[in-house]
């Protein structure tokens, strides 16, 4: 049974840390899934993904990088299964937009 306390998981910091667009888009897919009590697994974002296979790799292993994307199972043939982490553990520098 899935409990889901209506807390949307997507945060603003997102948008201020200089990833690539497709990054941003697939933690937005994956706050959707989590929103909606599905598991953010790679055959769900695949399901939805737009772009192409490599550019998923790209950014599934960017948001790892910044541990904003916690692996937290993996059964060795491509059915890994993922949680957002608490913006508060996120491993980023704030980027803020230049003014030229």
């Amino acid at each position: 049974m899935h409990t889901h306390d209506n807390t949307k998981t997507m945060d603003q910091k997102i948008f201020n840390i200089g990833l690539s667009v497709e990054t941003v888009s697939l933690y937005l897919l994956c706050c959707g899934l989590a929103d909606a009590g599905s598991a953010i697994s790679k055959k769900n974002i695949l399901e939805i993904w737009n772009s192409s296979e490599a550019e998923l790799s790209d950014s599934l292993h960017k948001l790892e990088e910044k541990n904003i994307l916690l692996k937290i199972l993996s059964d060795g043939q491509e059915n890994d299964i993922y949680k957002l982490v608490d913006v508060k553990q996120w491993r980023i520098g704030l980027k803020t937009p230049s003014h030229a």
